[in-house]
């Protein structure tokens, strides 16, 4: 079974690992790098932050300090590299390696970014959206593992999800698969939202949105909590038995039900893993599958939590670099 979990530096014997890949985690605050040997296993990481870094390029020199820092962690070479994947948080042509859009906190348009990779450290690229890499970390080695079709749904600061269908992800004709944050659900503003701005439904239970409708609500005479609380906060003082909160979320449980009910209708899928910094938060997950329960309908997916948490698309972004480096080798042999 391939392992995935970090070891010391002193149980490696470096004569027997001198073969190593790289997966990248790309966000908005932080870049995450991971070194592996071709087994899977972890065997170092690095990670800095990305504030106010918008440039494509700049990224990537980031990412070549942090591969130069990751070999010199286990007294590697580049030489020893056999390729590299990264998550985009954005739509991302994966057959080309473009990043075709990210976030507002990005902002790139078309950045050829597998090219950008490649040339700067000599070595196959492949780049993916990063829920898309969340999914196929959770198949390869999380709670999506027992499955071949489920919905990896991501609910940070916006709401985003991957599609596993026979054990490969569905990425959609243009790339846009799994772009739930702009459905329109009941609750929802009725129309679709401009180019760039945050879709209908993460506008209501992406992280931002939740503490928006908190603002909207609070009131002095209605809770002793103060106003600027996280949306993890709000569910965490739901649980504590603040009424208000727990207005919040059983909001945000009735739109993330509906949202997976649609879903499930379309696709069958048995399983949804919930991730993300807030939908990974247990109370989300129990409130919306007892909704789900209630409806009391043939469509009763099964929802569990992300077992890799914010691991998930390093771990995707790793296999992504296994697959390529295989791929590479598989070519040069014919």
């Amino acid at each position: 079974m391939t392992q995935l979990h970090d070891v010391s530096l002193t149980q490696i014997d470096h004569t027997n690992q001198n073969s190593y890949v790289v997966g990248v985690d790309i966000g908005g605050t932080n870049l995450r790098l991971a070194l592996t040997d071709m087994s899977g296993t972890i065997v170092a990481r690095w990670s800095t932050g990305t504030v106010g870094i918008r440039e494509a390029s700049r990224v990537v020199e980031l990412i070549c300090d942090g591969v130069d820092h990751l070999l010199q962690q286990v007294g590697a070479s580049r030489n020893s590299l056999r390729a590299i994947s990264a998550g985009a948080p954005g739509i991302t042509n994966v057959d080309d390696g473009i990043v075709i859009a990210t976030s507002y906190l990005m902002g790139w348009r078309d950045v050829p970014f597998r090219a950008l990779l490649e040339d700067a450290l000599g070595i196959p690229a492949a780049v993916d959206n990063d829920v898309n890499l969340a999914a196929i970390g959770e198949s390869w080695a999380g709670a999506g593992a027992s499955t071949r079709d489920f919905v990896f749904l991501a609910i940070g600061t916006g709401v985003g999800a991957g599609i596993m269908l026979n054990g490969r992800p569905f990425r959609g004709m243009s790339w846009t698969a799994g772009e739930i944050g702009y459905m329109l659900v009941p609750g929802t503003p009725e129309r679709p939202a401009d180019l760039g701005q945050p879709g209908a439904l993460e506008t209501i239970i992406g992280g931002e949105g939740i503490k928006d409708q908190w603002r909207s609500l609070w009131r002095a005479d209605s809770t002793a909590l103060p106003q600027e609380l996280t949306a993890t906060q709000i569910f965490d003082h739901a649980l504590q038995g603040d009424a208000l909160a727990q207005t919040i979320l059983n909001q945000t449980a009735r739109l993330l039900a509906n949202t997976i009910y649609n879903i499930s209708l379309v696709l069958n899928c048995p399983l949804f893993v919930l991730g993300g910094g807030v939908g990974i938060h247990p109370a989300l997950r129990d409130a919306t599958q007892e909704i789900l329960h209630k409806w009391g309908t043939r469509v009763q997916p099964q929802l569990l939590l992300s077992t890799l948490g914010a691991d998930a698309q390093l771990m995707g972004a790793i296999r992504l670099a296994l697959d390529t480096a295989q791929e590479h080798e598989a070519k040069t042999l014919r």
